[in-house]
This record gives C-alpha cells, structure tokens and sequence, in this order.
C-alpha cells in the first residue's frame, strides 16, 4: 500500500477548524444597514427569530447599545440532528457623534428587523448665516 505524505494537510484542517471557531464567534453579533435619509440617521439590525420583549436598547455617552436574546426551547424527546443558527445573547454597540439626537431616537420591529431612527441634532442642520454691514 503506498501512502502518500501531505505536510500540509494537518495545517489545512487546523486553519478550518479555527476559521470554524471564529465565525461562531463573530455570531454573538448581528448584520446591519445604516444611512441617512433627509433629517435623520437610519438604522436596520437583522434580528430574525428574536422576540420583541428580548430587545433591548440603550444609549450611555454616545454609545448606542443593542442587545437581543434568541432561544430555541427543546422540548421532551426532541432528537437534535442540526444546530446552525446560533442562539443565545447578541451585542452590537455603535458610536454615535455629537450630531445625532440621542434624546429623540425611535425604535420599531417588525418582520425580524429592528428600525432605529436617530435624528440629526438642530444644531449640526445647515443653516444661513445673516451678514450685517456696518456703514459709518
């Protein structure tokens, strides 16, 4: 029997085994679209699967904050063959500048996505500046 030695073989399946381990971490996070549209900053958190009573968001020195839970409930003589989606608590923190209205920001959910609006302050609006002439 001849068999063939591949050095790298070992190196190719540490190299998946951790790419592996990464991306379940980097889903205790969740994707999201952000942009602005007239007068305000709009934010969408995909959030399939996650009850509305699970969310939760704060806002502490500019610092937006999204948390959500998602569980699946085994029941008695459930017989697992597959876990891909990933459950448990999910985090995503976002900084937001001085040109927002923290104060003012408005949550709603629906289908799955979480719509943040975050007004852009009066203060960081365009605005005319008067110029006044002084003729003697």
């Amino acid at each position: 029997m001849l068999m063939r030695f591949d050095p790298f073989r070992d190196f190719d399946r540490a190299w998946q085994e951790l790419a592996q381990q990464a991306s379940r971490q980097s889903a205790r996070s969740f994707p999201m679209d952000a942009y602005r549209r007239g007068d305000d900053f709009v934010v969408h958190f995909d959030l399939p699967g996650v009850e509305p009573a699970s969310i939760d968001v704060s806002v502490d020195n500019n610092v937006l904050t999204v948390r959500a839970e998602r569980r699946f409930e085994q029941e008695p003589g459930d017989e697992i063959l597959v876990t891909e989606r990933p459950q448990g608590g999910f985090t995503r923190q976002l900084m937001l500048g001085d040109q927002l209205d923290a104060d003012r920001i408005s949550a709603g959910y629906d289908r799955g996505v979480l719509t943040l609006t975050i007004p852009i302050a009066e203060r960081a609006k365009p605005r005319r500046v008067e110029i006044t002439c002084d003729v003697d």
